[in-house]
């Protein structure tokens, strides 16, 4: 904690919290000091429970992520309200639990806006690497109908979602892009140049393209 303390930088902490995230650690030297420390399930643990955003970015780099229990990763979620964390904990744990289905499922059906995003972000994932489970119709029927007047983390997940069906699957993806184009989610979303838009169907297409050199 002292070394994180060390790490912290007031530029840094007014940039991330302009995005909900209350830390000041750069990422680079965050992975760095993660990398050293290498896995170690116990500290992770530890770093966790400070509830402090940076220790908690730390653990989710150092834990042993098949060493969760589903119920453990339901707390740890509804916790982690930072989106960083949020967003660390899924992709860099979750994804790699075995209960990543089951988690997907709960989550998605919760109430919880920013606990849904994540059952959509691991849908987004489904989506991309083993869809043939997944009711792809139904899940552009729910897109479609709420997608537009979704609080902002939900609405992001869902629309990953959206796009990731437009990309992978050429069946669905002029329903996709149709869907897209109707709800002008991200639309005007400003994006950095050499960066591709995350308004559906640029993004679509763009990914298309590059799938067909």
């Amino acid at each position: 904690m002292a070394e994180l303390a060390e790490l912290e930088d007031p530029k840094t902490r007014e940039v991330n919290e302009k995005h909900g995230d209350d830390h000041g650690v750069n990422l680079g030297k965050l992975r760095a000091l993660a990398k050293r420390l290498k896995t170690q399930q116990e500290l992770a643990c530890q770093l966790w429970e400070t509830g402090d955003t940076a220790a908690r970015l730390l653990a989710l780099l150092i834990c042993r992520p098949k060493a969760f229990k589903r119920d453990e990763l339901d707390v740890m979620l509804r916790e982690a309200r930072a989106p960083k964390v949020q967003d660390w904990l899924v992709n860099y744990v979750v994804k790699k639990s075995p209960h990543a289905e089951e988690l997907r499922l709960a989550w998605s059906a919760d109430p919880d806006p920013v606990v849904a995003s994540a059952g959509w972000a691991l849908t987004a994932e489904c989506v991309r690497k083993k869809s043939e489970n997944l009711d792809l119709s139904g899940l552009l029927d729910i897109i479609e109908t709420e997608m537009k007047n979704a609080p902002d983390r939900l609405q992001w997940a869902m629309n990953h979602c959206l796009a990731q069906i437009g990309i992978e699957h050429p069946e669905y993806r002029s329903r996709a892009i149709d869907i897209g184009e109707r709800l002008e989610v991200l639309k005007d979303y400003p994006t950095s140049p050499g960066c591709t838009s995350p308004f559906a169907p640029i993004w679509i297409t763009e990914m298309v393209r590059r799938q067909q050199r």
